[in-house]
């Protein structure tokens, strides 16, 4: 006779999974999906301060994408303000909706 606690016994076909440890597996897994941050160039990066401050300037509307690890995020406004001391910006996207952006994290522009 096959004992219970080998092959499909009783033990092997009772699992179980806490939530606590599904949660943790779930968990680690999103950040083994994580991704690392694109390193730009001294021209690209030349090029995104030149759509921030020509947005600055001009009041003109700009589509900034910040990186994010796990996905990119379009922003769309005008930009109001630059802090240079700080290295970030603030995106203007209606009348109280606004959010600073540090210069680092934008990976994209365009007006």
């Amino acid at each position: 006779m096959a004992s219970k606690l080998t092959g499909n016994g009783v033990f092997e076909g009772s699992r179980i999974i806490l939530p606590e440890h599904r949660d943790a597996y779930l968990r680690e897994m999103s950040l083994q999906e994580r991704r690392g941050k694109p390193v730009l160039d001294e021209q690209e990066m030349q090029l995104i301060e030149e759509a921030i401050f020509e947005s600055y300037q001009e009041r003109h509307s700009v589509t900034l994408t910040v990186f994010n690890p796990f996905d990119d995020e379009e922003i769309k406004g005008v930009v109001a303000s630059i802090d240079r001391q700080s290295r970030r910006v603030k995106l203007v996207r209606g009348d109280e909706d606004y959010s600073w952006i540090q210069i680092e994290e934008i990976i994209n522009a365009s007006i």
